[in-house]
């Protein structure tokens, strides 16, 4: 599996981004795939998940009611839509996915910068 992320970049606080994760390879056994984010000095941590289906998803508190999270599984891809963005929203961001229940793939990781 393959995972390419596209979409950031330099935003003011209160704007909003949308993220794309392209997956290729054996998509198919994908189970769930998911958006995590780091900042510097800081450890990784999950922002949102979302199961194959779309139906079932998962939001860190910090970003309830500001991000949603989708798939189009006709494309193989998913994304993270960012509203009300604030500075501390600072990170790369990678996309995860979820192989066989067993196995993880990381995208490269995409910059999302949020000016105050």
């Amino acid at each position: 599996v393959h995972l390419v992320e596209s979409g950031g970049g330099l935003v003011q606080a209160g704007g909003s981004l949308r993220l794309s994760c392209a997956a290729s390879g054996d998509t198919f056994s994908i189970n769930a795939m998911g958006w995590y984010r780091q900042a510097p000095g800081k450890q990784r941590e999950l922002v949102a998940t979302i199961k194959t289906g779309g139906s079932s998803t998962n939001y860190a508190d910090s970003v309830k009611g500001r991000f949603t999270i989708s798939r189009d599984n006709a494309n193989n891809t998913m994304y993270l839509q960012m509203n009300s963005l604030k500075p501390e929203d600072t990170a790369v961001y990678v996309c995860n996915a979820r192989y066989k229940s067993i196995y993880n793939y990381w995208g490269q990781g995409t910059q999302v910068t949020v000016s105050s």
